[in-house]
């Protein structure tokens, strides 16, 4: 594996790594169809978790195996997968060494109003399985998020002792937040800044809505004159809340979509600067040669191609 320049900037913003960790960005930015541009396109498999097994699996039944998951992600030719420790057992043999992993180590379940998450393994877990990275959910705005915030402090210490990426969703939610609060862009923004700030190597953030939702926010962004008026504008501003482009930032596909506005959107993140995407729904709750017909188009505008 000979890694490019572009691969090669990104990796030289990581100043503090040690030569595991780096080496295991490394695999995940240069492995599949976007490998070497500093792009990437991530599977994340949690919603059994999150939203329940037949809301997650019943559109697509394939999709109730772990297996399917993962020769998906092969076959489409993406950077990484991620999962919950089950999934990622229930193929970790079979798969070894064919795509990089993501071990999602805490998870909710919709059965409580909690905004919070149990953690549900652990970097040695990780170790076992091979995986590249963990991955770690914090809620900024929830009642929990201090404690959230203290969780993944200690565990993102013990993965980069042992040479492990950190990768961490940053969804606002809970507290004074409401709906429209929650995918603002000032919160947005927010909410990756604060994920750079506890040591995030790659952050998975919401696309921004066009709301400033905190009054005083919204008073700065009217000063400085801040671009909010399109997809990219506001992608290119995340951006530079983490460290002025700085860390790896991935956006959400969220709720399943058209096609069309699906692309649309991407076409928005990738004008805007951002590293890529990870979609889960959009992606598994489709037949399966409908999703790598999606994703093949989704690369293709990563690529700069469509």
């Amino acid at each position: 594996m000979k890694i490019t320049r572009t691969v090669k900037k990104i990796l030289d913003n990581y100043e503090s790594d040690c030569p595991g960790t780096k080496a295991n960005l490394a695999r995940i930015l240069m492995h599949g169809r976007l490998g070497g541009t500093g792009k990437m396109v991530i599977l994340p498999v949690d919603q059994g978790f999150e939203h329940g097994p037949a809301r997650s699996f019943a559109p697509n039944p394939d999709a109730y195996d772990p297996h399917y998951h993962y020769q998906l992600a092969i076959d489409a030719g993406l950077n990484a997968y991620a999962a919950p420790l089950g999934p990622l057992e229930a193929g970790a043999d079979t798969f070894a060494g064919a795509i990089p992993t993501i071990l999602k180590v805490n998870s909710a379940n919709s059965l409580s109003t909690n905004k919070d998450q149990a953690v549900t393994a652990t970097v040695s877990d990780a170790l076992r399985l091979g995986c590249s990275a963990i991955g770690f959910t914090i809620y900024p705005g929830s009642e929990d998020q201090y404690e959230m915030m203290e969780e993944i402090r200690e565990m993102s210490e013990e993965a980069k002792s042992v040479g492990l990426a950190v990768v961490m969703w940053s969804y606002p939610r809970g507290g004074k937040l409401d709906k429209a609060g929650e995918t603002a862009l000032d919160v947005c923004a927010y909410a990756a800044h604060i994920a750079a700030l506890l040591g995030a190597h790659i952050i998975k953030v919401k696309p921004p809505t066009n709301v400033l939702w905190q009054p005083e926010a919204k008073a700065a962004y009217e000063k400085a004159n801040v671009d909010t008026s399109t997809l990219a504008a506001r992608i290119k501003h995340v951006m530079q809340a983490t460290f002025n482009g700085r860390r790896i930032v991935v956006f959400s596909g969220g709720e399943a979509k058209d096609l069309e506005g699906l692309f649309t959107e991407i076409r928005g993140l990738r004008d805007g600067g951002a590293n890529g995407s990870i979609i889960g729904r959009n992606t598994f709750q489709r037949p399966r040669a409908d999703a790598l017909d999606m994703l093949d188009k989704i690369i293709s505008i990563y690529q700069g191609k469509m």
